[in-house]
Parts: structure tokens; C-alpha cells; sequence
């Protein structure tokens, strides 16, 4: 015998009506019924024989949702890193600036404190050019005749004697360093009073020469202009010995002289603009 579908739709409501009317009254039941109730007691029951399957089924799947926290936190991160390097980048470039504003606040200090120091007429500059081959002692300076500055004034750093104006431009000039082989310099010995000339070399090396054999020279001792030939103002530091040679065959003793001055990291010198104006000693400018 065929059934139609018309019969299991009908067959299927009573069943489900049937099924809802049951759930009815095992509520009304469950909630009316105190504590110690046959219904709680076995919704009790069935929760203790299933606790232990939760408790297992929570720790396998806990490695997966720690993964899942991760890779949700690695995200995150991994939208916010371009920021942070950003971030980063520009605190760097402020904490640079701001040591390099601190250095050179250091040694204008210096630069000042030497100068008012000497009661020196002198006018502040920086270097812009350096020398352009291995073979020339020569820097450039951004201050010319705009500026007071002549051919002949002496140039120093905070920590003494660098060189001389030997070109003037109106807002530029060069600086002959007392290293290059074209220089030279009257000085004196601190200790000793003996005099001699300072004279740079092809090398950059500076030596003290023509200084008499009976004068004792040591090591360490002070070199200072001598203000001899009205070029450089007396006093004015140079260096210090740094070795001295004397056989029985040379006229003058051989004196190596270490300057004072980084004349290599120079950034920034004063010019004397109140000093006398000549040529250097060895031969004026270029």
C-alpha cells in the first residue's frame, strides 16, 4: 500500500506536537520541583559522567586557541611595525640631532671661552671645504671681506694654532694649515725660551727647526708662537715635542712637534681679525 506525501507531513506534526507538549511539562516539572527533584537529580548525574569529556576535550583543543591568540596578536603587530619603525627612525634622527647640536655647542664654548680669555678681536667660522688632495694643507672657511677678514690673519681652534688666511673671497676665504709644507711658523720653547721655526711638511708632519744645539728640549714641552716677524701674535699654542734627534753630525737637533689642534676634525675656527696683518714667514700666499 502506497502512502502519500500528504500522509507522512501528517504523520510527522503529531510527532512533533507530541514531542513539544512532552517538553512542556518536564519544564513546568523541573522548575517547580525543589533541589533534590528527580529531574535535577539526573541533569546532576549527567553532568558529572560528562564533566571528565569536557575537561579533555577543553586541553586538546587549548594548543589550537593559544595558536589562534597568536596569530590574531601577530597580526596586529605586523600592521602597527611599519609605524613603529617609522617611529624609530625619526627618534633616532632627533637623539643624533641633538648630540651634534651638543658637540658643537661644546666647542663654540671653548672656541669663546679661548677667546675672551686672550681679550682676542676675533670672528667665528666654519669649515666648509677640506683639503682636496693628500698633498695640500689648505681648508676653507665660510667668513671673507664681508666679514673683516684679510689675507695674512692668523686662524685658530679652541685648543690653539691652525693655520693662517693665505685667499679672501666676500664670504669665503682659505686657511693654510701649519701641517702644509708651504708654512711656517716663529716659535718659541715655553721652557727653555729657545726659539726656532715651526715648518710643516709634504707629509702633514710639523718639526721645529733651527734651534740651537746647546738648548735642552725635551719631550713634552711646550711649543709657543714667538710673535717674531709680527705674523702670529706671541703666546699662541702650537703643539708640544713629541721627539727629539740630535747626532753629532747635524748643525740642529731633528724636533717633532705634535699639534695641539685636531687639524684633521676641525669644524669650527676663529679668525684674529685684530692681529697684525703680514705674509707668513716662509712666503705669503698663494
Amino acid at each position: 500500500m502506497r502512502i502519500s506525501q500528504r500522509e507522512k507531513t501528517g504523520g510527522d506534526g503529531w510527532i512533533l506536537a507530541l514531542l513539544l507538549v512532552v517538553a512542556f511539562i518536564l519544564i513546568t516539572i523541573y522548575f517547580r520541583e525543589g533541589s533534590s527533584g528527580p529531574l535535577r537529580t539526573a541533569r546532576q548525574g549527567v553532568q558529572a559522567v560528562l564533566a571528565p569529556v569536557g575537561r579533555v576535550g577543553f586541553a586538546a583543543t587549548s594548543p589550537v586557541r593559544s595558536v589562534g591568540a597568536w596569530v590574531s596578536d601577530l597580526g596586529v603587530s605586523r600592521s602597527d611595525l611599519e609605524a613603529l619603525r617609522q617611529q624609530n627612525e625619526e627618534m633616532r634622527e632627533r637623539l643624533a640631532a641633538l648630540e651634534e647640536a651638543r658637540q658643537e655647542n661644546e666647542r663654540l664654548r671653548e672656541l669663546v671661552a679661548f677667546v675672551e680669555a686672550r681679550e682676542l678681536d676675533a670672528v667665528g667660522a666654519r669649515v666648509i671645504g677640506k683639503p682636496a688632495t693628500l698633498w695640500e694643507g689648505v681648508i676653507t672657511i665660510d667668513r671673507g671681506t664681508a666679514q673683516g677678514v684679510k689675507v695674512g690673519m692668523p686662524v685658530l681652534a679652541s685648543q690653539g694654532l691652525i693655520g693662517q688666511i693665505v685667499e679672501v673671497a666676500q664670504h669665503s676665504s682659505r686657511v693654510r694649515l701649519i701641517t702644509d709644507q708651504r708654512s711656517g711658523v716663529a716659535a718659541i720653547l715655553q721652557a727653555t725660551r729657545a726659539e726656532g721655526i715651526v715648518n710643516g711638511s709634504i707629509e702633514g708632519d710639523i718639526t721645529l727647526d733651527f734651534v740651537s744645539r746647546e738648548s735642552t728640549v725635551t719631550v713634552g714641552d711646550v711649543v709657543l708662537t714667538s710673535g717674531m716677524g709680527g705674523v702670529y701674535p706671541k703666546g699662541l699654542l702650537i703643539g708640544e715635542v713629541a721627539d727629539v734627534q740630535l747626532s753629532d753630525a747635524d748643525l740642529f737637533p731633528r724636533i717633532s712637534v705634535r699639534p695641539s689642534a685636531d687639524l684633521e676634525g676641525i669644524e669650527e675656527v676663529v679668525v684674529l681679525v685684530g692681529a697684525p696683518v703680514e705674509s707668513d714667514v716662509t712666503g705669503g700666499g698663494e
